[in-house]
C-alpha cells in the first residue's frame, strides 16, 4: 500500500522532486529581519530566457555559464553561438557543441602560448576548461561513456595550464582523506609572494551536487582571493574529481570530508588558524553546514544557498515519517514507484538528470536508491543548532532547486546568523545567484569582512 501510494503522489509531483525542488514552500519567515523578511516574500519577475525558453534546465545551465563571465570562465558570444546550436532537450547536441567550442578555445590558447602570449594562453585556457566541464554535464546517464572521461580530463588539464601561467597564485593541490587524498587549489591571498610569513583569513570553500573544484574558481575562489583572503577549494567524495578517479560517493556526514582538509590548511605557515571560513556552493548549502555542526575548527560559515532538508520533498508522501519512506525506497523491488520514476523522467528534464546524475554519485545506480539517500542529507533533528560560529544564509528568490529552503536553515540556527536574499529585480534570482557572481560576491566578501574584522 505504502509504494501504490507514493507511486500516485510521484506522478502527480511533476519534476519537482528531483533535487528537492520547491521544498519548504512552508517555511517560517517570521524569523527573519524585516528587510530580509520583504526580499524573501518579494513577487519579483523572473529572468526571462532568451535561449532554450521551453527548457528550464538548459536555460539555467546556460545562465550558469553566463555567469562565469564575471571571472574569466566564459565569454558572451561565445556561450550564446554554442547555445543557439544546441537541439533543445538532446544531450548528444549539448556535448557535441560545447565540446566544439572547447576545442576551438584550447586551440587558440594553446597558439598563444607557443607564440609567448601568457596572458592570452591563460585567459583562453580557463574558458576552455569551463566548455569542457559543461560539455560532460548531462551524460552521467552512462557512466561508461567515453565522452565523460574525455571532456573531464581536458577541463582538469586545460584549468591546471591556467594556473601554470598565474604566477604561482594557484597553487595545485593533495589533501590526505582516508588512505587517498582529494584534489584542491590554494589561491594566495592579493599582494602575498610564494614566501612570506604572515597568517591571512582563509576560505575553505567546496562545489555542490555536480559542481567541480575547478568550477570555483569561477564562483567564489578569485573574487575571494582578490579580497585578501588564502582560499583552499576542493572536491569531496561524490564531486567530479574522487568520482571520476576513484568512484568515491557523496556522503551525507560531511565534517569527516572537512576535517582532514582543515587539518590539510591549518598546517600551512600563512593561515591564520582564529580566522578560517567554510563556504559551500548549491548541495554544499547543506554539507557545509553540517560540517560546521560538529567542526570547531570553523570559524564562519557562507551558506551559499542555504538548505535544511533534502529530504523535505519525499517526506509528505510518508506522512513525514522518515523511517517509512526509507523502508519503502530501499526496498528490494518496488516496480510501481520505479515506473513513476521513469514516467517522471520522460516527461521532466529536470528529473531526468537529477536521477541520472544522482544515481551515479550516490552509488546506489536507480532512480529510487538516489532519492533514498536523500533522507540522509539535512541538518534537522538539532544539528542546526549545534553550530555555533557566525553564519550567512544566502537566499535566491526564484531558486528551481531549494526555494524555501534556505527561511528553515535560517530559522533553526541559534548562532549570530545574517540572511541575505538577492531577487531578480538585481538579476540574482536563480539558483546561487548565477549571473550575478559579482553582486553575490561583493555581498559576502563584506559579510566575511566584518565577521573578522
Amino acid at each position: 500500500m505504502e509504494r501504490r501510494q507514493f507511486a500516485r503522489s510521484l506522478l502527480a509531483a511533476t519534476g519537482a522532486l528531483a533535487l528537492g525542488a520547491r521544498a519548504a514552500e512552508e517555511a517560517p519567515g517570521s524569523s527573519l529581519p524585516p528587510a530580509a523578511q520583504a526580499a524573501s516574500a518579494s513577487a519579483s519577475p523572473t529572468l526571462k530566457p532568451f535561449v532554450f525558453e521551453q527548457d528550464e534546465t538548459f536555460w539555467f545551465e546556460t545562465l550558469r555559464s553566463f555567469g562565469h563571465i564575471a571571472y574569466g570562465g566564459a565569454d558572451f558570444g561565445e556561450v550564446l553561438a554554442t547555445a543557439q546550436r544546441i537541439r533543445s532537450g538532446d544531450y548528444d547536441s549539448w556535448h557535441d557543441e560545447w565540446k566544439l567550442t572547447a576545442d576551438r578555445v584550447a586551440a587558440e590558447a594553446q597558439k598563444s602560448l607557443d607564440g609567448g602570449h601568457a596572458v592570452s594562453a591563460r585567459d583562453a585556457f580557463l574558458r576552455a576548461s569551463n566548455y569542457y566541464r559543461s560539455a560532460e554535464f548531462f551524460l552521467h546517464g552512462n557512466p561508461g561513456d567515453p565522452r565523460i572521461a574525455s571532456a573531464y580530463d581536458r577541463s582538469v588539464q586545460s584549468f591546471r595550464a591556467a594556473a601554470r601561467l598565474m604566477g604561482g597564485a594557484v597553487e595545485p593541490v593533495r589533501i590526505r582523506y582516508e588512505g587517498t587524498s582529494l584534489p584542491g587549489y590554494f589561491y594566495r591571498a592579493a599582494g602575498q609572494g610564494k614566501a612570506t610569513g604572515r597568517r591571512r583569513p582563509t576560505v575553505v570553500m567546496h562545489n555542490g551536487f555536480d559542481g567541480s573544484v575547478e568550477e570555483m574558481h569561477y564562483v567564489a575562489a578569485v573574487a575571494l582571493a582578490e579580497r585578501g583572503y588564502n582560499v583552499l577549494s576542493f572536491d569531496g567524495p561524490g564531486q567530479p574529481g574522487p568520482m571520476h578517479r576513484e568512484g568515491l560517493v557523496l556522503r551525507p556526514d560531511w565534517e569527516h570530508v572537512v576535517g582532514p582538509v582543515l587539518d590539510h590548511v591549518l598546517a600551512r605557515p600563512d593561515v591564520d588558524a582564529r580566522r578560517v571560513a567554510l563556504l559551500g556552493n548549491s548541495l554544499g548549502g547543506v554539507l557545509a553546514p553540517r560540517a560546521a555542526a560538529f567542526e570547531p575548527r570553523i570559524r564562519a560559515l557562507v551558506a551559499l544557498d542555504g538548505i535544511y532538508d533534502m529530504g523535505l520533498k519525499t517526506l509528505p508522501m510518508f506522512g513525514g515519517q522518515r523511517d517509512v519512506a526509507r523502508r519503502v525506497l530501499t526496498a528490494p523491488s518496488a516496480p510501481d514507484i520505479d515506473k513513476a520514476l521513469a514516467q517522471m523522467a520522460a516527461h521532466d528534464s529536470q528529473a531526468r538528470w537529477a536521477f541520472s546524475h544522482g544515481a551515479w554519485v550516490t552509488g546506489k545506480g536507480t532512480a529510487r536508491g538516489y532519492l533514498s539517500t536523500l533522507l540522509d542529507y539535512h541538518v534537522a533533528a538539532g544539528i542546526a543548532e549545534r553550530i555555533q560560529c557566525p553564519t550567512l544564509v544566502c537566499a535566491a528568490s526564484n531558486d528551481m532547486f531549494f526555494k524555501g529552503q534556505p527561511e528553515m536553515l535560517h530559522a533553526h540556527l541559534t548562532c549570530p546568523k545574517t540572511f541575505m536574499a538577492l531577487d531578480d529585480t538585481l538579476g540574482a534570482g536563480a539558483h546561487c545567484h548565477v549571473g550575478a557572481q559579482r553582486l553575490a560576491m561583493a555581498r559576502i566578501g563584506d559579510w566575511l569582512d566584518t565577521t573578522f574584522a
